[in-house]
């Protein structure tokens, strides 16, 4: 009687977690190049009452046993990496990735992050930076005279400059991707680092060695899908009003056992 109490009790631990992730999920529903996450789970280990194939006593083996769970607990929160949507914007700085493959950041302590978040901006030095201000890697500068903008799909940055009808080069951006991306630590800013899981970067320019290309004026929406979080959102309810349930009729069982009178 018990043991049902602590398994309810885990059931219900493991729904209010996944609700936290539904909750992220849709709570970034607008945020550019975010990435939705998934709660996984794994049942516990199990008490044998009766090991299956063992011998009872006249000698038949036992075809089934008699195996109890004790429960569930949460393993992993996993990103999901498909493509999200694409929105024209005309924006030149705003950027896709259309395929494998993130934007390198170069961080303040000198370490490399990495994002699917293209929308880019201009600091007070021409640089190409995130909204916090975190320059793209390789820095790229865009000259102050510049009255045009042009990203190739493979990632060269030419600007026309007042007074000339030239295109100048003056960059070329490099993309990153993980054989397990799945594996990359989020920090926040819509910004990833890599971990031993994600395992080294590969990086170069795009369309080439896997990687995706680059689309000038788009930026890429957030990848979660409102109505399949909603519905997941009403399994987990349900799920914990169960476990919930559990606990109650357990309780009342023992209740019903001490009010046992002689």
């Amino acid at each position: 009687m018990i043991r049902s109490l602590f398994t309810a009790a885990t059931g219900m631990e493991a729904q209010k977690i996944n609700n936290d992730v539904i909750a992220n999920n849709l709570a970034n529903a607008n945020t550019v190049g975010y990435r939705r996450g998934r709660a996984d789970f794994q049942e516990l280990i199990y008490q044998s009452v009766k090991t299956p194939g063992s011998i009872s006593a006249e000698g038949a083996q036992v075809p089934t046993g008699i195996q109890i769970g004790l429960g569930v607990k949460p393993v992993a929160v996993q990103k999901i990496f498909d493509q999200g949507d694409f929105v024209h914007t005309g924006n030149p700085l705003d950027l896709v990735i259309e395929g494998d493959g993130f934007f390198q950041i170069s961080m303040p302590d000198g370490s490399i992050a990495y994002t699917r978040s293209g929308a880019f901006k201009l600091d007070n030095e021409g640089r190409i930076v995130t909204s916090d201000g975190y320059p793209l890697e390789p820095a790229i500068t865009v000259p102050a005279n510049t009255i045009n903008i042009n990203i190739s799909s493979d990632g060269r940055v030419s600007v026309i400059q007042a007074g000339s009808i030239t295109p100048v080069e003056i960059g070329q951006i490099e993309l990153a991707r993980f054989i397990n991306p799945g594996g990359l630590k989020a920090i926040g800013k819509n910004l990833f680092i890599q971990t031993d899981s994600s395992g080294e970067a590969t990086t170069g320019n795009p369309s080439t060695e896997g990687l995706g290309t680059i689309s000038q004026g788009f930026i890429e929406l957030s990848n979660v899908n409102i109505v399949q979080e909603m519905v997941n959102l009403i399994i987990s309810q349900r799920a914990y009003e169960i476990s919930s349930k559990v606990v109650q009729a357990s309780d009342e069982m023992l209740q019903s056992a001490n009010n046992l009178k002689r």
